[in-house]
């Protein structure tokens, strides 16, 4: 009996203790149930919070980027305002251009272009090329027009026909900058006029193409060159002067391949074009003056000159391009007037240049023109010739200088444009003659200085 109450009191211990520990392992899944939900619990939240956050982040990324587009659209009307109110001033400006005048003045076998304008009641003066070495017309066309002062000179290459008369400008009138090409010569002529520059106290510059330069309101393009090559022509300073809607393009003595370099740096339209090297048939190329299509074309060149300049085929290359064409060997001076809008010419003398456009019989009128012109210059050389004995390097034409040994056309424009000599020894200073050829010249008795 008493075994019997310790084997029941030993079964319900032992069914407490089961109970107890199938309790807890359902305790513990019914936490780890628990649990699980509470983790899901939170990814579910995480992703939620996650989501919100995603959605606030394109909300501010929208909201940005509205507000960037508005900026945008806003700089956007800013900037054109201000292209709106540039053009309104530049078309006030153009409004308010007093008259520019261009004087191409007439110099002889030469060149010297003045442009004179006013701008905010100050004067402006610049001055393109300088005239021939032995005469004072540029320095006596300037007194006459009460000109004291430059504020700009620009010469084009160092030739004497183009930078004559600058060492007397550069003492006879303030000058305010002078631009060069950074070529020498080895003239007399170059020696004085640079020496003249140094002395003064005006800034130099040697400018190159691209090169844009305001003065007043006249903006002047450097078209050539874009670096030197050495050959004084060939490296001419060339400008295009823009004031207003109205442009001119001075080229000096450019060749027609520097002409067409020109155009492929970029535009080259203008409404006045001076044809390079006096209207000869080195410059002057049709494709080039299709490009700047002028109105109105005038060329630099003495009356009745040895060269034969203008040459015919560029007289009838403007012509044939109805562009009004202009000299300064028949018009005399011939001075452009614009407003920034418009052109008005005035000649110093009346003139007709020959050859016409077209026709037969205005081509057969041109050459016999050019036959008495021809006929004219043999009668001089051989008046010459009959009054002395010797030919004048410093004063003989161009016809007359290639009767001496080893002198051809080349030569004796280089003979002319490094004028005066001081002997004839001093003729080495010409490309291609040395010594043994100064040593011919001698022998012939042609050449002589002084004659």
């Amino acid at each position: 009996m008493q075994k019997k109450r310790y084997w029941i009191i030993g079964t319900i211990l032992f069914i407490f203790i089961l109970a107890s520990i199938f309790g807890e392992v359902e305790n513990d899944a019914a936490n780890n149930h628990t649990n699980e939900n509470n983790i899901e619990n939170v990814e579910e939240n995480n992703n939620d919070n996650e989501l919100e956050n995603n959605e606030e982040e394109d909300n501010e990324s929208q909201q940005e980027e509205d507000n960037n587009n508005n900026e945008n659209d806003a700089n956007n009307k800013e900037n054109q305002a201000t292209k709106d109110e540039d053009r309104e001033m530049d078309k006030a400006k153009d409004d308010k251009l007093t008259n520019l005048e261009a004087h191409f003045i007439d110099v002889g076998q030469a060149d010297a272009t003045l442009f004179q304008f006013q701008d905010g009641g100050e004067t402006y003066n610049i001055l393109f090329d300088a005239g021939d070495w032995n005469r004072n017309d540029v320095v006596n066309y300037l007194k006459a027009h009460s000109i004291s002062s430059l504020d700009l000179v620009i010469i084009s290459h160092p030739h004497a026909d183009h930078i004559g008369q600058l060492d007397s400008i550069m003492e006879q009138f303030s000058v305010g900058e002078v631009w060069m090409s950074g070529n020498s010569a080895t003239s007399q002529t170059f020696q004085r006029a640079a020496e003249a520059v140094l002395n003064s106290d005006a800034s130099y510059e040697e400018p190159r193409a691209g090169d844009v330069y305001d003065v007043g309101s006249l903006t002047l393009e450097v078209l050539h060159p874009s670096s030197l090559t050495g050959g004084l022509n060939e490296d001419s300073i060339s400008i295009r002067f823009s004031y207003g809607n109205i442009a001119f393009i001075l080229t000096g003595d450019a060749y027609k391949e520097n002409e067409r370099a020109m155009m492929n740096r970029g535009d080259v339209q203008a409404d006045v074009l001076q044809l390079g090297h006096h209207g000869s048939n080195t410059s002057t190329d049709a494709s080039f003056l299709k490009a700047v299509n002028p109105s109105i074309a005038i060329y630099s060149a003495g009356a009745n000159n040895s060269y034969g300049h203008p040459h015919e085929e560029v007289v009838s290359t403007v012509q044939n391009q109805s562009v009004e064409l202009y000299g300064t060997d028949v018009h005399g001076t011939i001075v452009v007037t614009t407003d920034g809008n418009s052109l008005k010419v005035a000649t110093q003398q009346d003139g007709t240049i020959s050859p016409k456009s077209t026709g037969s019989s205005q081509k057969s009128n041109s050459k016999s023109s050019a036959a008495n012109k021809q006929s004219t210059t043999n009668s001089s050389s051989e008046n010459t010739q009959t009054t002395s004995n010797c030919i004048d390097i410093n004063s003989a034409s161009y016809d007359e200088i290639q009767e001496i040994i080893h002198i051809g056309p080349a030569r004796a424009e280089d003979l002319i444009d490094l004028r005066p000599f001081k002997s004839i020894d001093d003729l080495t200073r010409i490309n291609g003659i040395g010594p043994a050829r100064i040593d011919d010249i001698k022998a012939e008795g042609k050449a002589c200085v002084g004659g």
